[in-house]
């Protein structure tokens, strides 16, 4: 279990780290009002929503990662567990860059949503059962 929380703690870190500098990067044209089309548009919020991501999931990997604990023994379902959770965080800014640069890789968002979905689902049933 002790690998899967250092995993788990190096992935949630990671994704902080690449939320820092891909938040740095689109930083440097956000004071143009036009670029990518504007605020609003399409590619714009999509950049915006991958450089997030990265944040929000990176957290999720670090709670995992505290939560094994309470999860027990079972060694079965955090990796599992864990297996879709860092798949998940991955998946989930690359497309949000990917369908910012050509509009049909939109079509791939159920990976990452399939993946922290099922993620989080094992998560719980681990907790429920106690296993």
């Amino acid at each position: 279990m002790e690998d899967i929380t250092r995993t788990m703690l190096v992935a949630g870190w990671s994704g902080m780290l690449a939320g820092a500098l891909s938040g740095a990067a689109i930083g440097l044209f956000f004071h143009d009002e036009t670029w990518l089309g504007g605020y609003g548009s399409f590619r714009r919020r999509l950049l915006r929503l991958g450089h997030i991501s990265f944040f929000g999931l990176g957290i999720l990997n670090l709670l995992f990662a505290l939560s094994l604990d309470a999860i027990g023994g079972s060694e079965a379902w955090a990796g599992t567990a864990a297996g879709a959770l860092v798949v998940g965080a991955a998946t989930m800014p690359t497309c949000c860059f990917l369908a910012a640069w050509q509009r049909p890789f939109r079509h791939l968002f159920f990976v990452p949503v399939v993946s922290i979905t099922l993620g989080v689902v094992t998560t719980l049933v681990a907790l429920s059962r106690g296993a």
